[in-house]
C-alpha cells in the first residue's frame, strides 16, 4: 500500500482543529522549559538547568515544527513571531530550517532534499555531520529561498549575532551558558531530528519511523510520531496520538519501523 492510498483509508482532517486549550499548550509549551532554565543557570547551577535546556530545545522545536506547517492556530503574524523568538532563543534561523523542512516534504530522501542528508549515513556519521548540516541549512536557504526566506533569515541572523555578541560583550554568565547549549542541541540535530526517524526507510520514505509507548511519546512530547505527521503533515502534534491511534485501528498489518 502507497501513502496516499494510507491517505485516504484514515479519517484526519478533523484532527486539524484546535481547542482553545490545545492551542494555549502549542504555543507555550517551550516557556516553562526555558524559564526555569535560565533562573537555574542565573543562580549557577548549571548542571541542574541541563535537562531544562534540553526539554526547552525539544519543547521549542515541536513550536516551530507546528509552525512550520501552519498548525499552531494563530494568524500568519503570531506564527511569523513564534519562529522569529524561538530563532533567537535556539541559536539558528528558523525560517532557514521551514525553508529546508518544507522541501524536505516534497522531496524526501531525494537529491534534492537537503534537510534529510543524514538519513542515509551511519549513526555516528549522522553526528558528525552535523555542524555542516547546520551550515548547509543556511546556505541553501541563501541560494535557492525567495526573498522574504532570505529576508526572514537575515533579520533572525542579525538579531541572533546581537544576542551572543551582547552576552560575551557584558560577560552574562547564564545567557553563555544558555547560547554554548543551543549551538550544542542545533549540532545535534542532523542525528536526532533526521536520522533517528528516516534511517533504513528509503525504499518507502513517505513512511518514515514511528513511535509507541505511552511513557516514551509522553517524554518525548510526542515528536516521534514521525510516520503520522509524514503521512499528514496538516496535523497539529497535540493530535499526532489519537491520528496513530486510529491507523493502528484502521491498518494493524502496517509495517511500522520503531523509533527507539
Amino acid at each position: 500500500m502507497d501513502h496516499l492510498e494510507l491517505i485516504r483509508k484514515v479519517e484526519w482532517k478533523d484532527l486539524k482543529k484546535l481547542s482553545v486549550k490545545e492551542m494555549l499548550i502549542g504555543n507555550n509549551i517551550s516557556l516553562p522549559w526555558l524559564i526555569i532554565s535560565l533562573l537555574l543557570a542565573y543562580k549557577g547551577y548549571y548542571w541542574a538547568a541541563l535537562p531544562f535546556s534540553g526539554f526547552y530545545f525539544l519543547t521549542a522545536l515541536r513550536q516551530v515544527h507546528n509552525g512550520f506547517h501552519n498548525s499552531l492556530g494563530t494568524g500568519k503574524f503570531l506564527t511569523w513571531l513564534s519562529l522569529y523568538l524561538n530563532s533567537i532563543s535556539m541559536m539558528t534561523s528558523i525560517h532557514a530550517v521551514k525553508f529546508n523542512h518544507i522541501r524536505h516534504h516534497k522531496f524526501c530522501l531525494s537529491e534534492e532534499d537537503y534537510e534529510g542528508k543524514s538519513a542515509s549515513m551511519k549513526w555516528y556519521e549522522a553526528i558528525l555531520y552535523g555542524p555542516k548540516h547546520m551550515f548547509l541549512i543556511h546556505w541553501i536557504t541563501f541560494r535557492r529561498a525567495n526573498k522574504n526566506y532570505k529576508k526572514n533569515m537575515m533579520l533572525e541572523l542579525i538579531s541572533i549575532f546581537i544576542m551572543i555578541f551582547t552576552a560575551f560583550y557584558f560577560q552574562i554568565h547564564f545567557l553563555i551558558y544558555h547560547i554554548s547549549v543551543m549551538f550544542f542541541g542545533e549540532f545535534l540535530m542532523a542525528f536526532f531530528a533526521v536520522w533517528t526517524v528516516h534511517h533504513d526507510t528509503h525504499e518507502n520514505p513517505d513512511i518514515a519511523r514511528t513511535q509507541r509507548g505511552f511513557w516514551k511519546n509522553k517524554l518525548t512530547f510526542s515528536m516521534f510520531y514521525h510516520m503520522e505527521h509524514h503521512l499528514f503533515p496538516a496535523v497539529p502534534t497535540i493530535k499526532l496520538p489519537k491520528l496513530a491511534k486510529r491507523i493502528d485501528e484502521i491498518l494493524p498489518e502496517l509495517d511500522k519501523k520503531q523509533t527507539f
